[in-house]
């Protein structure tokens, strides 16, 4: 009994370990040729996974669409968002979520730049689970930015009278030019002058650095939680 109770750990263990494998390349793949673009007979031949193999964790290309989509916003929270609260509250975390975006990007930890904004211009015409999920992910970094931009003016880190609906729809079209250059040029002088950018609408100095301790800490922390 003990021996089969192991051998059925185990099994769930490597299947836990296939899964992730499958993920990561849907991810990095759907970056490159979109969410649409990902089928079972792609991901068979680059993991060297049977079709078999693959449906048997993925029953429908949706529900790897969906999966696909789950794995990048854990990506991008280990990456972007948890690190950012290392920073002080109110508008330091602002400044850190959006340099951290650019670091993203800087980094390539998605190779068609971030995955996120390429699937919301791919889904966005196809209605459905996907083009839904994907619209989660959107609202929940947007709602994030005006409750950071919030508490930045309860500390009297901006003015009383700023527009926060404006100022996050200039910084999210900020975030968003920035990636689109970037992945056109390949030349990371676009995220630099993007940086500067949200600093000058936000009203700080080009030089204005925010406290970015345990941002390494942090993310060795995520990924040693995730392996």
């Amino acid at each position: 009994m003990s021996n089969q109770r192991a051998r059925m750990r185990k099994e769930r263990a490597d299947g836990v370990r296939t899964r992730k494998a499958i993920l990561a390349e849907a991810v990095s793949l759907a970056t490159v040729e979109g969410l649409e673009g990902l089928s079972i007979g792609g991901l068979a031949k680059a993991t060297g996974i049977s079709k078999s193999g693959l449906y048997a964790h993925f029953g429908s290309k949706q529900e790897l669409q969906l999966a696909t989509i789950d794995e990048a916003e854990r990506i991008f929270d280990g990456e972007v968002i948890h690190p950012s609260t290392a920073a002080p509250e109110g508008l330091d975390q602002l400044v850190a979520l959006c340099d951290l975006f650019f670091d993203h990007l800087r980094r390539r930890v998605f190779p068609g730049g971030c995955f996120f904004a390429s699937a919301i211009l791919e889904m966005g015409t196809r209605p459905g689970p996907v083009k839904e999920r994907v619209g989660q992910f959107q609202q929940r970094l947007l709602s994030r930015m005006f409750s950071l931009a919030a508490r930045a003016q309860d500390l009297g880190q901006l003015a009383s009278g700023e527009d926060l609906v404006l100022l996050v729809f200039e910084l999210n079209g900020i975030v968003l030019a920035a990636n689109a250059s970037f992945v056109m040029t390949d030349d990371a002088a676009v995220l630099e002058v993007a940086r500067r950018a949200v600093r000058r609408r936000l009203g700080l100095p080009e030089h204005f650095t925010w406290e970015g301790r345990r941002i390494v800490d942090l993310r060795l922390q995520e990924k040693a939680r995730n392996q």
